[in-house]
């Protein structure tokens, strides 16, 4: 958890405490899979400042269905707050990638 607190702290300059391991998303790569670990956090200190990451500013969670994100956001916010669901992953077929949640 000292990793995810540290990382938050550098990219956002937030200070979070207690962070949860919400889910997991993966997708192939050659030789292997790329993992990446979901966290949520809904306790924090400090101000939202920007970094070397890009601009950071705090967003209506409302208003994310109508903002330029990545095109599987949706998908991830699904994972992130259901709590019967922990993974989102990309696997090949048919030439292209299909996305599975469990």
């Amino acid at each position: 958890m000292d990793a995810v607190i540290r990382e938050m702290k550098e990219e956002t300059g937030l200070v979070i405490t207690n962070p949860r391991l919400v889910g997991i998303k993966q997708f192939p790569i050659e030789n292997g899979r790329y993992v990446v670990l979901l966290f949520k956090a809904t306790e924090w200190l400090g101000n939202v400042v920007s970094s070397k990451e890009g601009l950071m500013e705090w967003v209506e969670y409302s208003h994310l269905p109508s903002m330029k994100t990545v095109k599987d956001l949706a998908e991830l916010l699904k994972v992130m707050n259901t709590p019967e669901l922990t993974e989102f992953q990309y696997l090949v077929q048919g030439g292209g990638w299909i996305v599975s949640i469990r």
